[in-house]
C-alpha cells in the first residue's frame, strides 16, 4: 500500500513505523528563487508565493512543506521596522520596547500586516495539494518575538529583571496562541513555532521563561487536532531535553547540532526529530552527489522511527535546484541513490583556500572575532552580531574586530583553521568565549577589557 506524504508525516508525528522516512524541505524564500522571484517579492505577493510553492511541489516532491518561513510577520505588526532583502527574509532593525518597560496590550488579527496574504496562500495550497502533502504553518516563537520587541537588552533582563521578562513572555505567548488558532482555522496539518534564540540560553533560563509557555502552546495545538513541531536553530543540544518536556510531537534542528546525540534524547521522550542537512557547505556550495550522500549517510546512521529528513533551517535563497532534487531523490529512492554514491568522495575546494590567522600570542590589542551563519537570515546570529556591534561602538580602537560568515567560502576556510565548531560564536584572542550563548553588551565588554 502506497502512502501519501501527508500520511507519512502523520504516522511519524504519531510515532508509528513508516515504510520510508518523509522529506520536508524548508524552502522559505528559496521557493521564489525557483521561479525567478526575489525574496521581497515572494513574501509580499500572494500569487507569486502560490506559484513558487507549486514549483516546490513539482521539483522537490515534498511530503510536507511550509507556506512561508518568515519570523518577522508578527514583529512587523507589533511595530518593528523591517529591512528587506532580495535574497533573504526581512530582518528586524528596530525594537519598540528597547527603551520602555511597558508591556503592550496590542493583539493581532487575521487582517493585520501580511497575514491575509499568508492565510490566503495557505488555503489555496491546501485546496490544491493538501490531500497529498502535509501543510506546515510556521510562526515566530515567543522568546524570539520577545527579542524582536525588546532587542539585545533581553539577555540582561533575564538576569536582572525576571518579573518584566515573565510578563513579556506571557504577552508574546498570547500572540503565539493567536497564531496557532489562525493557522489551524486556515487548515494546516502541522503548526510549528520557530524559536531560533532558544539555542542561545541555558536550560535553567528555558525552564524559567519558556517551559510553561510552550506547554500552553503545544496543549492548544493538540486540543485543536493538529500536530506540532518545535523548531530551534544553532547548537541547542543542551536544551533538547527540556524542549521535549514541553510536549511537542516533533522537534526540528539545524546542522550545528549532533543529530545522533539529539535523536537519542528525543527517542527517550518519543518525540519525532527533523533535520539537518547543512545549508551552505552541502546545499549551497555542494553538488548533487554531496547532497545525496549526506542524506544517505543520515538514513544509514539513524533509526527511521520518529525521523524526518529536512534542511537544517530555512534554505538559502540561491541553493541550486538540482541539489534540492538530489535530496528528494535520496529520500524517495535510497537504494538506487546509495549505489550511485557508494564510491563518491567529496571534492572540497574550501580546503584549498589559504588562510592566515592573526598572531594571537603577540597581539598589541584584544582581537574580537564573531562567526555567524548568516546574520540576515539567522535570528540568533542577528542578535549576537548586534551585541558585538554595540561593544565595537563603545570600545572602538581599543580592540581589533573581525566579522566572518558561513555563507562565504573564504570565511568558512577561516573557521575551519581556527576550529570553530558552532555558530554563532565569539572568539577573543583566538579562544572561544561564547558558543551558542549570547552575552549582554556589558558582559562582552568586560570580557574584552579583561583580555
Amino acid at each position: 500500500m502506497k502512502h501519501t506524504g501527508k500520511e507519512l508525516i502523520s504516522k511519524v508525528m504519531r510515532h508509528e513505523e513508516v515504510p520510508r522516512v518523509p522529506w520536508v524541505p524548508f524552502t522559505g524564500v528559496h521557493a521564489g528563487f525557483l521561479k525567478n522571484y526575489a525574496a521581497d517579492e515572494v513574501l509580499q505577493d500572494a500569487d507569486k508565493l502560490y506559484e513558487s510553492l507549486l514549483e516546490v511541489v513539482r521539483l522537490y516532491k515534498p511530503d510536507g512543506m511550509p507556506i512561508c518561513f518568515d519570523l518577522q510577520l508578527e514583529a512587523e505588526i507589533l511595530g518593528c521596522e523591517l529591512q528587506w532583502a532580495k535574497d533573504a527574509p526581512p530582518s528586524v532593525i528596530s525594537h519598540p520596547l528597547a527603551d520602555t518597560d511597558e508591556i503592550p496590550n496590542t493583539t493581532i488579527s487575521k487582517n493585520d500586516g501580511r497575514l491575509p496574504l499568508v492565510f490566503d496562500v495557505t488555503k489555496r495550497i491546501k485546496k490544491q495539494v493538501g490531500d497529498e502533502i502535509a501543510i506546515y504553518g510556521l510562526f515566530c516563537g515567543p522568546f524570539t518575538l520577545a527579542s524582536h520587541l525588546r532587542g539585545s537588552k533581553i539577555f540582561m533582563n533575564m538576569l536582572k529583571n525576571p518579573d518584566y521578562m515573565n510578563k513579556l513572555m506571557a504577552y508574546c505567548t498570547e500572540i503565539a496562541l493567536t497564531m496557532v488558532d489562525f493557522y489551524i482555522e486556515a487548515g494546516v496539518d502541522v503548526v510549528a513555532p520557530v524559536d531560533p534564540l532558544i539555542s542561545q540560553i541555558s536550560p535553567k533560563h528555558f525552564n524559567a521563561y519558556c517551559s510553561e509557555n510552550y506547554k500552553k502552546i503545544f496543549k492548544r495545538i493538540r486540543e485543536k487536532g493538529a500536530f506540532s513541531s518545535f523548531f530551534v536553530c544553532g547548537n541547542a543540544i543542551k536544551n533538547i531535553e527540556v524542549m521535549c518536556q514541553t510536549g511537542p510531537d516533533g522537534i526540528s534542528v539545524d546542522e550545528n547540532l549532533p543529530m545522533k546525540e539529539a535523536k537519542e534524547i528525543t527517542d527517550r521522550y518519543n518525540v519525532a526529530i527533523g533535520g539537518n542537512i547543512p545549508l551552505t557547505t552541502v546545499m549551497l556550495f555542494g553538488n548533487q552527489q554531496d547532497n545525496m550522500k549526506f542524506v544517505i549517510d543520515m538514513l544509514d546512521n539513524l533509526s527511521h522511527k520518529n525521523l524526518i529528513i529536512s534542511p537544517g533551517c530555512d534554505m538559502p535563497y540561491n541553493v541550486p535546484a538540482q541539489n534540492g532534487i538530489a535530496c528528494a531523490q535520496a529520500v524517495h529512492d535510497p537504494e538506487k541513490t546509495r549505489k550511485f554514491v557508494e564510491n563518491y568522495k567529496k571534492v572540497d575546494d574550501i580546503e584549498d583556500i589559504e588562510v592566515e590567522l592573526p598572531d594571537y600570542e603577540n597581539r598589541t590589542k584584544p582581537i574580537v572575532e564573531i562567526f555567524t551563519l548568516d546574520p540576515v537570515a539567522c535570528a540568533a546570529c542577528t542578535y549576537m552580531l548586534a551585541v558585538w556591534e554595540e561593544a565595537r561602538k563603545e570600545l572602538g580602537s581599543f580592540a581589533e574586530w573581525g566579522d566572518y560568515r558561513y555563507n562565504i567560502k573564504e570565511d568558512i576556510a577561516r573557521m575551519r583553521k581556527l576550529g570553530v565548531k558552532n555558530l554563532p560564536s565569539i572568539y577573543i584572542n583566538g579562544k572561544l568565549r561564547y558558543d551558542s550563548l549570547i552575552p549582554s553588551k556589558e558582559e562582552l565588554i568586560n570580557e574584552i577589557r579583561k583580555a
